[in-house]
């Protein structure tokens, strides 16, 4: 347990890309090694970034209904790990928040995943945490969520849960008619519950 700490001291510490954070460095996540879900998402939005808690926002409201789970589930890191593929707010740029900045997933990625050997369920949440565990096949954000099957029962594509997706959302009805029902009883069994 003690290299775990220290990694996590490490991690939270890091200032590897500062001079590209126009609010700084401030590494947002939440790990354990007891965890059973990852949500792997992309980068702290600025209320996160304010917050320093993962999700502190419309988009972790949605992302919780979504899942099935109250915050106090949600926010308990040996049940649920977040590890976004950046770690620290990007900055807004013209359409939206900037992409995780390229340093942080080959910096910390593959350490702090080789600590997290309890998890059944992986939700890949947005285009650059789904290339990076679902390779870059291409696949438009649609056909990878409806393909979402051939990852179950250990990982599910979902769109992000951002208010930006909404006209998705109500481009895709099936999304909540056929992928959030078993994604709630996965979760639901995941946890135990």
């Amino acid at each position: 347990m003690a290299s775990y700490a220290s990694l996590l001291a490490e991690v939270r510490a890091c200032t590897i890309c500062a001079a590209h954070l126009p609010h700084g460095p401030r590494p947002v996540f939440q790990l354990h090694p007891k965890a059973r879900i990852l949500i792997a998402g992309q980068a702290p939005g600025r209320k996160v970034h304010d917050s320093g808690v993962p999700f502190d926002d419309p988009s972790g409201n949605r992302l919780r209904d979504w899942l099935g789970v109250t915050r106090e589930e949600f926010y308990d890191p040996e049940r649920i790990a977040i590890l976004p593929m950046g770690f620290c707010y990007p900055g807004t740029g013209s359409s939206g928040d900037l992409p995780p900045r390229s340093e942080c997933a080959p910096a910390w990625r593959g350490q702090l995943l080789a600590k997290l050997r309890a998890i059944e369920l992986t939700v890949v949440l947005g285009q650059h945490a789904q290339a990076y565990h679902f390779g870059d096949a291409g696949s438009s954000l649609t056909d990878l969520v409806k393909s979402w099957r051939t990852y179950w029962p250990s990982a599910v594509p979902l769109p992000h849960p951002s208010p930006r997706n909404n006209l998705w959302l109500r481009r895709n009805p099936w999304f909540e008619r056929d992928l959030l029902p078993p994604l709630r009883k996965r979760v639901a069994e995941v946890l135990g519950r």
